[in-house]
């Protein structure tokens, strides 16, 4: 059941922006806004500049700002952003002012550590129920949650009134229970299986593949290992001397053999040198 909070003060006066488009590129970056104004928040840090806080979400200040912009909200000059008021705001946007009811399906290690993830109360996310096929997981618990029979999604999803689902099934299972979330009513889906799912429009998913983003990190480790490969090649090889510097070179090197053998046992030169 959705929970609204109380309109913030700061929205008092204000235009509604909740009919203007946000484009997915500016949506994908609010969490790390969000993220990185919760943790100022905590710190009772109580303005902020677009710099600081494009600098600890990782992007460049003038994006930011241009994002900010698709909130309605443009900082004050010489004082910057109010943090609690962002905070709301983007909560509101993402839709973390209400409770999400979410149902975890696949509850082998990921889903016992998804279930177990302390994050999504503190974020709006409610786990109301964790699902598996396995009789040998069913009856068990997971973040004080008994483990229930698949058999009972669709009662589940329709007490509940569920719409986000997690997937976290292995792959040659993952399309079934999508379809079956689908057909129970849920419309977001969150896919930690590695394979492509088919929905119908109106489905949204996102899809969480571990191994592709390792495979984007060792993509990055073998491009700087070529670089730095590149730069020893360029580097330019110590001359090769003439062979009139060659042997002066060992002219200077003989004398100095001489001179050491000249020398008393503790390596000083003796005070009257011969004839």
């Amino acid at each position: 059941m959705a929970t609204g909070r109380p309109t913030h003060p700061a929205d008092r006066g204000r235009p509604a922006n909740r009919g203007r488009g946000i484009p997915e590129a500016t949506v994908a970056r609010l969490p790390l806004y969000l993220r990185a104004l919760t943790a100022l928040s905590e710190r009772s840090v109580p303005t902020v500049s677009s710099e600081e806080l494009a600098s600890a979400a990782g992007v460049n200040s003038a994006k930011l700002r241009k994002d900010f912009s698709y909130l309605g909200s443009y900082g004050t000059r010489g004082v910057g952003y109010d943090v609690e008021y962002l905070v709301y705001q983007i909560s509101r946007e993402l839709g973390l002012t209400q409770d999400w009811p979410v149902v975890i399906v696949g509850i082998g290690n990921l889903g016992h550590a998804l279930a177990n993830y302390g994050g999504f109360a503190s974020r709006g996310f409610r786990v109301a129920a964790l699902l598996d096929a396995d009789h040998a997981v069913v009856g068990t618990t997971a973040a004080g949650l008994p483990v229930r029979h698949m058999d009972e999604l669709e009662d589940i999803v329709e007490e509940e009134q569920v719409s986000i689902g997690v997937i976290t099934t292995p792959p040659g299972a993952a399309q079934q229970v999508c379809d079956r979330l689908v057909a129970a009513g849920v419309t977001s889906i969150l896919n930690f299986a590695p394979t492509v799912l088919s929905v119908p429009d109106g489905v949204d998913v996102r899809k969480v593949d571990l191994s592709i983003e390792l495979q984007i990190l060792a993509f990055h480790e073998q491009r700087k290992s070529g670089e730095e490969g590149a730069e020893q090649a360029a580097a330019p090889a110590p001359a090769k001397a003439s062979a009139p510097a060659r042997a002066a070179a060992k002219l200077r090197r003989t004398a100095a053999t001489a001179t050491t053998a000249a020398a008393g046992t503790d390596g000083d030169l003796p005070a009257v040198m011969p004839a």
